[in-house]
């Protein structure tokens, strides 16, 4: 009976676990893709400043890089 409990004990830790997991990819993702959008941000206004192209660091434009990543920042020039 004790096996029994051990197995079923392990089984909820792995199903929690999995719980757990699934949003730190998340997470980890939206980091990741945060700060290459923060980086691609900083060189095309460092680049682009020699061309008069400017884009502003503000929260909505930081939302949409950090969520975007370099995709974020092409629509923003586009924009």
């Amino acid at each position: 009976m004790n096996i029994l409990a051990y197995i079923f004990a392990i089984i909820i830790l792995v199903a929690i676990g999995k719980l757990f997991l699934f949003p730190i990819k998340i997470i980890i993702k939206l980091v990741i893709n945060a700060i290459i959008g923060g980086i691609t941000l900083f060189l095309v206004n460092y680049i682009g400043g020699f061309w008069g192209l400017h884009i502003a660091f503000n929260i909505v434009n930081a939302i949409i890089v950090g969520v975007l990543g370099v995709p974020g920042v092409m629509l923003l020039l586009f924009i």
